[in-house]
């Protein structure tokens, strides 16, 4: 008997599957491109002590004495007109407080005149409902823990409702005549520019300055760096052309 062979059956040709849709992955958001680093700045000469007895002597021979800027009739309204002047000009603390001092010139008078009157005194002033809450609670302060007198020294002056740090030099030194340095926005604008004091933070530039002026200069030394930064070293267009310091001062964009 003959052998069956079978062919075997044709295959069936393999239907492609359809291609799965390939994800297209969204490209990755390129990380933004960093601003190019400023070219680093050779490292400022440090000042000599020669140099800064210079600079000292030549702001002491155009100002020998320098006042503040703040009116004031004593101690108290000093404190008072330092308060106020957070973050604000002195001509605009002046022009509200030429008045309120007229009546209000210690702390019992102030603590008298009310928070209420006080406001409308001082609202031309930013800030003036804090400040006033501030005021009348220093003044009330000053009564029981100090006599009625602004104490001598800088902690017990911190410690009064309104008063920093700066406020605590401020008063120091123009009342009691220590020397101490109340760095504000254009002492460490100053300090920073010139190379006189470069930090970070206004105590770094006050700790700074106060460690390379000599003695003979600390009484009005933060007198004339204020007056230099607010008439002289501006913020955005310095007058270098007419800057006592400008041969000595280290800052690189100057003009001259």
């Amino acid at each position: 008997m003959a052998k069956i062979t079978r062919k075997p059956a044709p295959r069936k040709a393999a239907v492609p599957k359809k291609k799965a849709k390939a994800a297209t992955a969204k490209p990755k958001p390129s990380a933004k491109k960093s601003a190019p680093a400023k070219k680093s700045l050779k490292a400022i000469k440090p000042w000599t002590p020669a140099e800064i007895h210079e600079v000292f002597s030549r702001f002491r021979k155009s100002n020998p004495e320098p006042k503040g800027e703040l009116e004031h009739l004593n101690p108290f309204t000093l404190l008072v007109a330092v308060v106020l002047s957070a973050q604000a000009t002195d001509a605009g603390v002046n022009k509200a407080t030429r008045a309120l001092f007229e009546i209000a010139d210690t702390p019992q008078k102030m603590l008298d005149l009310g928070e209420e009157r006080l406001r409308e005194y001082i609202k031309t002033i930013g800030l003036y409902r804090t400040k006033a809450r501030n005021v009348i609670a220093l003044s009330a302060k000053v009564l029981s823990d100090f006599g009625g007198e602004v104490p001598r020294t800088r902690a017990e002056i911190e410690s009064l409702p309104g008063a920093g740090r700066k406020t605590a030099n401020v008063v120091l030194n123009m009342a009691f005549g220590e020397h101490t340095m109340a760095v504000d926005t254009h002492v460490f604008r100053v300090g920073n520019r010139t190379g006189l004091a470069p930090g970070k933070t206004p105590l770094d530039v006050e700790l700074g300055l106060e460690k390379v002026i000599p003695a003979e200069f600390m009484l009005h030394a933060h007198h004339w760096l204020i007056l230099h930064g607010r008439y002289t070293c501006l913020a955005r267009k310095p007058r270098c052309e007419v800057c006592l310091i400008n041969d000595l001062c280290r800052w690189p964009e100057k003009t001259v």
